[in-house]
């Protein structure tokens, strides 16, 4: 245990002293949340379908991206990590590979938590509607929802040949589940094809769970949905540990 967290705090300040990477972690995902919120500011009228927009639709689309993105800075590290021979070096320490690759997944995990925790705040003050999500329960989907992704993450991480082509991959991987998650068409109104494809991925059962999270639903509704993502879990370490290169 002291070893990962002496791992993950240092891992937090490389990651602190790459101003790109900070803001593409926390600036993007809040200039995204508030320029959007008000972009579409409901107006005097206050439809009914803008206000559900803005009170959950637009918030969990946020949050989802800020999981990809941790995902998508998650392979980018560990191809650049492996070309420059640090994975090696890493393996050749006494430190087990579950605490190597753990501190990793802690460190996504602790900006993730903070780039929700700033645009919780900024929203109180810039965002045009109030938010009221069951924050326990949705702070678990969260948790979760990245927990599944980075796993996936580590699968494309380990098999990515050249950090060039890292993130590109990933996001060639991740967006389209996005699109055929249901987070902006439900599948029940997309062609047959699609929305059988896309409720067998991962990314619609994170939307079904956070959605439900948001608004407060019994977890027993919601356990088929953790149930999938718990089995991504436990597939994507198990590729991982099968595939994973050191070097």
């Amino acid at each position: 245990m002291r070893g990962l967290l002496k791992l993950t705090w240092l891992e937090i300040r490389i990651f602190v002293r790459e101003p790109l990477g900070l803001v593409a972690a926390v600036g993007i995902p809040l200039a995204m949340f508030l320029v959007l919120g008000r972009s579409v500011s409901p107006g005097a009228d206050h439809s009914a379908r803008t206000t559900q927009f803005l009170a959950r639709e637009l918030p969990l689309f946020v949050s989802l991206f800020v999981s990809i993105n941790a995902a998508l800075s998650l392979i980018a590290v560990i191809s650049i990590y492996r070309e420059g021979g640090i994975l090696k070096r890493l393996r050749a320490t006494p430190l087990r590979p579950a605490v190597i690759l753990g501190a990793h997944v802690l460190v996504k995990l602790v900006f993730t938590g903070i780039s929700l925790l700033i645009m919780v705040l900024a929203g109180r003050r810039f965002y045009p509607v109030a938010l009221h999500p069951h924050v326990v329960g949705f702070v678990l989907a969260v948790v979760v929802t990245t927990v599944a992704i980075l796993c996936m993450g580590f699968v494309i991480a380990s098999m990515v040949g050249t950090a060039r082509f890292a993130q590109p991959i990933g996001s060639a991987i991740f967006y389209p589940m996005l699109a055929i998650s249901g987070m902006f068409v439900p599948l029940s109104s997309l062609p047959r094809p699609w929305a059988l494809l896309g409720s067998v991925l991962p990314m619609s059962h994170a939307v079904a769970l956070l959605r439900g999270a948001w608004v407060g639903a019994d977890w027993v509704v919601l356990l088929p949905h953790l149930a999938v993502l718990a089995l991504t879990v436990a597939i994507c370490l198990g590729l991982t540990t099968l595939v994973f290169r050191w070097e």
